[in-house]
């Protein structure tokens, strides 16, 4: 199996004219995303994916193939060096579908005659059942937030932050691209743009919208900036700056740094389960495109109440 040797990312302002060709339809996918409003956090992971595709088919003293050269053979080697470097099946599947969106886009433009990554068989991903902290350990950290004893500069922000993750079960890419204008204060509900610019609606709690008023009562903003949640600049908190501060709550409140702004939103969909909402209705608010996906949820209140069966019901143990 041919194996090329990496090469440095070529993608600077300076370098258009040495660019290769697949360096420069990677820049051009790159920018399509941005101008698709795609999330940051999408576009980093993809701009990784593809930077370590580039390298892979970059040879020493020549320059990388063409898109239009790429065929099913050469990705095929490609994918297999990515299980010989002992990647997990869900790293895997994440550059696989770098690289099928980029050829799509390819194929648009009309670079490639078809999208040969489809051709790529995708690897299974385990059925993992989601760690999701109980009820009790959920609003234990979300009311120790903005304490008095942890001088944190903007408290108020870091409480409707929580409040809204897991009163809303929000993706962090989806809260922190909230604007002031996307919130219905009266009715109480926010317009969400989640997953391919798919917005839907979500309700929002009296906790949350005390949070919000008085956060709203301090916050402190950049002229034009509409951002619902600022940085301590005053423009729009980054989704690894709302990483940052749950990992500084958790580690402070649970001591349990490994929590994260998904964690909540699994804990607000298996709430709601346990409590009796409705699969499609949860699958609304979460955004989910399919309900297989929802489903999981399903599973891990089965697990919660076989726990509880092993560790209450005398018929339980031998």
């Amino acid at each position: 199996m041919q194996r090329y040797a990496a090469a440095r990312w070529p993608l600077s302002k300076n370098t258009c004219v040495s660019m290769s060709e697949l360096a420069f339809a990677i820049e051009r996918y790159l920018g399509e995303l941005g101008r698709e409003n795609a999330s940051g956090h999408t576009i980093r992971n993809y701009a990784s994916d593809l930077e370590q595709f580039l390298e892979y088919f970059s040879p020493p003293d020549a320059q990388p193939p063409a898109p239009a050269s790429i065929d099913a053979p050469l990705l095929r080697e490609w994918l297999t060096s990515l299980y010989d470097r002992k990647l997990d099946p869900i790293s895997v599947r994440r550059k696989l579908a770098a690289v099928r969106s980029f050829f799509q886009f390819l194929l648009r433009e009309k670079s490639v005659p078809t999208n040969v990554a489809r051709l790529l068989r995708t690897p299974k991903a385990p059925k993992r059942v989601p760690l999701v902290p109980t009820a009790e350990q959920t609003n234990t950290l979300v009311d120790g937030v903005g304490r008095d004893e942890f001088e944190r500069p903007h408290p108020e922000r870091d409480v409707a932050l929580f409040e809204l993750l897991y009163g809303c079960g929000l993706r962090v890419s989806e809260l922190v691209g909230l604007n002031l204008e996307d919130l219905d204060f009266r009715e109480r509900w926010i317009r969400v743009r989640g997953k391919g610019r798919k917005e839907r609606q979500v309700p929002y709690g009296e906790k949350a919208a005390a949070s919000l008023e008085k956060y709203l009562g301090r916050r402190s903003a950049q002229a034009g900036v509409r951002a619902l949640l600022v940085n301590h600049r005053g423009g729009r908190l980054s989704d690894r700056g709302a990483r940052e501060i749950v990992k500084f709550y958790a580690s402070m409140i649970s001591g349990d740094a490994s929590l994260h702004p998904h964690s909540l939103r699994h804990a607000y969909a298996t709430h709601l389960l346990a409590d009796g909402a409705d699969l499609r209705a949860i699958q609304e608010l979460l955004g989910h495109a399919r309900l297989a996906t929802t489903q999981k949820y399903t599973q891990v209140s089965l697990t919660d109440l076989m726990a509880v069966y092993d560790k209450a019901h005398p018929k339980a143990r031998g």
